[in-house]
């Protein structure tokens, strides 16, 4: 199931490696962001009725 790199399996596997870093760093950002925003709205809800 593997191919045969050769020689050229260092750079192939380490551009892997920094895709899915990269990969799972993005997705890591936006999942922060997204609470971040959910936790102000919430916040901003909250104050909203409290004022009614």
């Amino acid at each position: 199931m593997i191919p045969e790199l050769g020689r050229y399996a260092t750079e192939v596997l380490s551009a892997y490696v920094v895709s899915l870093a990269l990969l799972g760093g993005i997705v890591a950002w936006y999942w922060l962001r997204a609470r971040a925003a959910r936790s102000q709205l919430d916040q901003v809800e909250q104050r909203q009725e409290r004022n009614e």
